[in-house]
Formats: structure tokens, sequence, C-alpha cells
């Protein structure tokens, strides 16, 4: 387990992650629906987390949701460079009822995000806008390459709960070990 905390005017935020875990987590970010997000994507990604947020909610959610993003992404990229003897790639289409989302993954060591969610507005008093700014947080701070897209779906609690869920199960793809990929680049660096 590896701890990274940070704090600024806005936030202060603890997390601790085991990549080699088994699902387990305690969330407690101040935004109920987020909680919900980071229980699911540690369920499917097999990474243990531990997540503690003190915000600034009385203003809004942005900034709690943003730096979580940014430190659960930086403990991310602790725990996976330099890449060695995993997949690097991984992929994966969560179905929810009417809803398939797509996460196409590469622990590239050069962030890069494509977000096409259609999900604007709420989600109770969840604003949606903030899924972007959670998945971009992560993506720059971990320095992994994502395509989230939204194949098809109409109810955006869906819509979001399955793109969490496909980046876990990318990310729990991708982390897989297999030491005959050795260092998984032609370049012999990620």
């Amino acid at each position: 387990m590896i701890t990274k905390t940070r704090t600024t005017k806005e936030t202060d935020i603890t997390i601790s992650l085991d990549l080699n875990g088994s699902g387990k987590s305690t969330i407690n970010t101040g935004v109920g629906f987020l909680d919900h997000m980071l229980e699911s994507f540690s369920k499917h990604s097999l990474i243990d987390l531990e997540v503690m947020c003190k915000g600034d909610t009385h203003i809004d959610d942005h900034h709690s949701v943003e730096d979580v993003g940014i430190v659960l992404g930086s403990l991310f990229a602790q725990a996976i460079y330099p890449v060695k003897a995993v997949e690097r790639f991984g992929s994966a289409n969560i179905v929810m009822d009417e809803t398939c989302v797509s996460c196409d993954l590469d622990l590239s060591n050069r962030p890069f995000l494509v977000y096409e969610l259609d999900v604007s507005g709420k989600v109770g008093q969840f604003d949606t806008e903030l899924v972007e700014e959670f998945f971009r947080a992560f993506v720059l701070s971990s320095r992994i390459s994502a395509h989230i897209i939204q194949l098809r779906g109409k109810n955006k609690h869906h819509i979001i709960e399955a793109a969490f869920k496909s980046v876990a199960v990318a990310i729990r793809r991708a982390t897989t070990h297999n030491a005959r990929v050795g260092i998984p680049s032609t370049k012999d660096v990620l």
C-alpha cells in the first residue's frame, strides 16, 4: 500500500492504493456520487483504495473531484512506472442496461484523453461535467492514454458508472503481469 497526501487551500486529500489488491475500498470524498464511482472503480480494477477528502464543497464539488483525480492518478503512476512485465494495453466494453461504454488505454507514460460521454446536467446533486474533470486529472497525473467512449445509452447514471467500470477493467487488464513481455515497448523504455 502506497500513500499520498495533498493539501491546498481548497482540499485536504489522503489516498492509499494497493495495485495488487482485491478491490476493497474505504471512500469518503464528501461527494456521494464520486464515492459510489470510486467504490465501483476499486471493485472492478481489483485495486484496494482508501480515499479521504475534505474539500470546499460549500462552494461546489469541483475542487474535490478534480483534486481526487490528481492524487489518485499520481499514486497510480507511482505504482506502475517504470512499466515492466505487464500487458501495457487494456480495453473493456461495459454494459449497464441500455448503456455501453468503451475504454481503451495504454500505460504509455504520455498522457492523452479522448472523452466522449453525453452526460450534460446532473445526477442527483452531482454536476456531470465533473466526470470529464476527474478523468482528465487522473489521466494527466497517471500519464496514461485513455479513450473513454459512450457507444450507446441514455441514463446518465448508467453512462457514468459504465465509464468508471470500463476504465477499471481496462486498467486491470493492462496491469496484468506477463513476465514474457519484459519492457513492453520497442524503445525499451516507457
